[in-house]
Parts: C-alpha cells; sequence; structure tokens
C-alpha cells in the first residue's frame, strides 16, 4: 500500500456565532453609552445622578458586552497527534488514540467527538449554521483521525463524510 500523504492540520471557529456576538456586544455598548449620556439629565426627584453613576452605566455596559463576546470562545485545532477543543467553558487536548469517532449527526447543532470510554466531547466550534465550513472541518478532522488511528482488521474503511 503506497504511503498516503499526511493530512493539512484543522483550525477552526464559529464563523456566525462569532459575527452574532460581535453585533450584540456593539450594540449593548451603543445602548449603555447612550444611557450614560442621558442619565445625567434625568432626575426621579429622590435620586440625583451623577458622573460616577455614568461611569458605572458605561462599566456595566463593558461587562455585559465582554460576556456577549465571551460566548464566541470556541475553537478547534487538530493535527496529526491529536485534537484541542476550547468550548465556552473548558478545553481539552486530546491524541487521536483516544478518539473513537468525529461526529456531526443530521440534526446536531454542532460536531461532537465520541472518545473510546463512550463519553462524548463537543466541538462547539464546528456549527452546523457555518455550512460549508463546517463540513470541510468534520472533513479535516475526520482524514487527520483516519490518518492518526489504523481501521482494525476486517472493519469498513469508508467512512461516510458527514453523517454516522
Amino acid at each position: 500500500m503506497p504511503d498516503q500523504p499526511t493530512p493539512r492540520p484543522v483550525s477552526a471557529v464559529p464563523r456566525r456565532l462569532r459575527l452574532i456576538c460581535a453585533c450584540a456586544a456593539a450594540a449593548i455598548m451603543t445602548v449603555m453609552t447612550v444611557v450614560a449620556v442621558l442619565l445625567k439629565s434625568s432626575t426621579t426627584g429622590v435620586v440625583a445622578f451623577q458622573t460616577a453613576d455614568q461611569l458605572a452605566m458605561v462599566g456595566l455596559g463593558l461587562a455585559l458586552a465582554a460576556g456577549v463576546l465571551w460566548v464566541s470562545r470556541p475553537r478547534v485545532d487538530a493535527d496529526a497527534e491529536g485534537v484541542g477543543v476550547r468550548n465556552i467553558v473548558g478545553s481539552y487536548r486530546l491524541p487521536w488514540s483516544l478518539v473513537q469517532a468525529v461526529r456531526f449527526d443530521r440534526h446536531s447543532p454542532w460536531a461532537t467527538l465520541l472518545l473510546t470510554n463512550g463519553e462524548e466531547v463537543a466541538v462547539l466550534a464546528v456549527q452546523a449554521a457555518d455550512k460549508e465550513r463546517a463540513l470541510d472541518a468534520v472533513q479535516g478532522l475526520r482524514a487527520l483521525h483516519t490518518a492518526a488511528v489504523p481501521a482494525p482488521d476486517g472493519a469498513a474503511s469508508g467512512t461516510p463524510l458527514l453523517y454516522e
């Protein structure tokens, strides 16, 4: 059997999610800044707003915008040695020997890694909303997995490209 070329490393991020989060963060900052500017001119009769209140509103807007941007954190990086998954909370670096399959089922919102111990790791960076980018990432992950982990004797070598 001739040597097959090593598949290229895969790196993916959720493009659509990042765009939505960036727009939402910008909208939050805009609204909070407008509220902060208009805050000093309003009064309830009992409470008079001051500069510190305006700064607090801008600070609150920054904190909320940062929280929204945190949701766009997922990333996957894979090479011949293994796969690194960074989700919203938590990161994993797994060698290919621990990965049994790369799954991207028909109605799943994102890909998952099925591990040899039966657990699954969500790969939030590969989302169905990204369509062709997600398909390319899954195909690349499967190619790297196939190159790193030989198929057991008697197993079919043809893995479906998208669905299992």
